[in-house]
């Protein structure tokens, strides 16, 4: 496997959309002059009122900074960060800080051009409490280099009406309760959960729980591990609980969307990040107030199931031209004020498992913040998004082993294909 400091590709840097400035200059009465330091969010990542109110405190706490906020969209973005990292140096509108998918992170690193935050991270961020699914990804050879930000997961979400004909009182703690309760709902013109036969995310979580991995790495090469007996545990528990409900075994949970199949009110439950509530209720307004949220349950009661964890981690460029001030933005913006309230005003997960309780309040966030304290991402090679490409294989082996195919012949072909798309050398 070629090195994780590999040669960048030549890519053009795109002009940058949507820009945040604040007044700057120097200040009055003679104090220092400011200086800019440029940082990209995502779109929709924060409000225009978080990023405002941020750059207000920030810039009154470090008198010699000016901060140049710019929002960038998710669209081409992977081009333009690598033509950001290529660079010899910064200019004007570099970015000092870059905000990047988690599942991201890897490939950066792959390319180089990231800033080694290994000391920040354990000195002044707090890095033994981060979640595990925004922490690992940014790690390579025990050097962080992507600092978590944010993060969102699934939870089920259920029908609170469904839930009391069928008699179920309490949401099911484990595996084996959900099954039974599932089972109980799963009657008449009900569903007991509609899951859709490619949701590939869902699948991980329960791979995790069983102590197996999609794909494993050894010595700089990595290969597929759907075939594992741990995986297939995982495989049975998803094909046992996909029945209780009609979901399609040839589709994933957007193709249709099971937010819209869920509005009907003759689901029980669905898998999905809380925010598709909002879709939900959309559709068929009678259900609001009437949707709950549990944690995808675990093996056992004393520990929630894995989650597959999506959100953001912050980067700095090795070529920025202020680093003092790159990393002051990166240890405020991480830090617990700015993160907590990041986490209110989006409803998302802190990036630590100690500020779970900022979002206490919020019922669908807390869940996925019991989650989140045991979430992963997807493999750290930066080639993962080869298999997440057209024709997925993890996707196409659950749909064989749900149609009926023998889950170990159908596991040890999705394998082989997995470690054929992680090989550079294949491409």
């Amino acid at each position: 496997m070629r090195s994780r400091r590999g040669v960048l590709s030549l890519c053009s840097l795109v002009v940058v959309t949507g820009v945040l400035t604040t007044a700057c200059g120097a200040l009055p009465g003679g104090g220092p002059e400011r200086h800019t330091v440029t940082v990209w969010l995502m779109r929709n990542s924060a409000s225009d009122a978080f990023i405002k109110r941020f750059t207000k405190a920030f810039e009154a706490e470090h008198t010699d900074v000016r901060l140049d906020v710019r929002v960038q969209e998710w669209t081409g973005i992977g081009e333009k960060v690598s033509a950001a990292l290529k660079a010899d140096k910064g200019g004007d509108g570099a970015p000092d800080v870059i905000e990047v998918g988690n599942t991201q992170v890897p490939q950066y690193i792959d390319q180089g051009g990231l800033l080694d935050l290994s000391l920040e991270s354990a000195r002044d961020l707090g890095m033994q409490d981060w979640l595990p699914g925004l922490a690992e990804p940014g790690v390579d050879n025990s050097r962080q280099y992507g600092i978590p930000w944010y993060a969102a997961n699934r939870v089920v979400i259920y029908n609170k009406d469904l839930f009391e004909r069928a008699g179920v009182t309490k949401p099911p703690r484990t595996r084996d309760e959900w099954l039974d309760q599932t089972s109980r709902l799963d009657t008449g013109s009900t569903q007991g959960i509609y899951l859709a036969g490619q949701d590939w995310y869902t699948l991980s979580g329960f791979i995790w729980d069983e102590g197996g991995e999609l794909a494993r790495e050894s010595g700089g090469i990595w290969s597929g591990a759907l075939d594992s007996p741990a995986a297939l545990r995982a495989m049975d528990f998803y094909e046992r609980l996909q029945a209780l409900g009609d979901g399609p075994k040839d589709a994933d949970e957007e193709h249709p969307s099971q937010a819209d199949r869920f509005a009907k009110g003759d689901i029980a439950q669905i898998i999905s990040v809380p925010g598709a509530t909002q879709q939900i209720v959309g559709k068929n307004p009678a259900l609001k107030g009437r949707l709950g949220y549990f944690p995808i349950p675990g093996k056992t009661a004393s520990r929630a199931g894995s989650v597959f964890t999506g959100g953001s981690d912050l980067v700095v460029p090795a070529n920025t031209d202020d680093r003092p001030g790159a990393l002051a933005v990166v240890k405020a913006l991480a830090g617990e004020k700015w993160n907590t309230e990041l986490a209110r005003t989006m409803n998302y997960v802190p990036n630590k498992t100690t500020l779970a309780d900022a979002v206490s309040g919020e019922p669908g966030v807390a869940a996925m913040a019991v989650g989140a304290a045991h979430g992963k991402a997807t493999p750290a090679s930066p080639l993962w998004a080869n298999v997440e490409a057209a024709d997925n294989p993890i996707k196409s082996y659950m749909s064989q082993v749900l149609s009926g195919a023998d889950p170990a012949t159908e596991a040890k072909r999705a394998a082989r294909e997995i470690t054929r798309r992680l090989d550079d050398k294949a491409e």
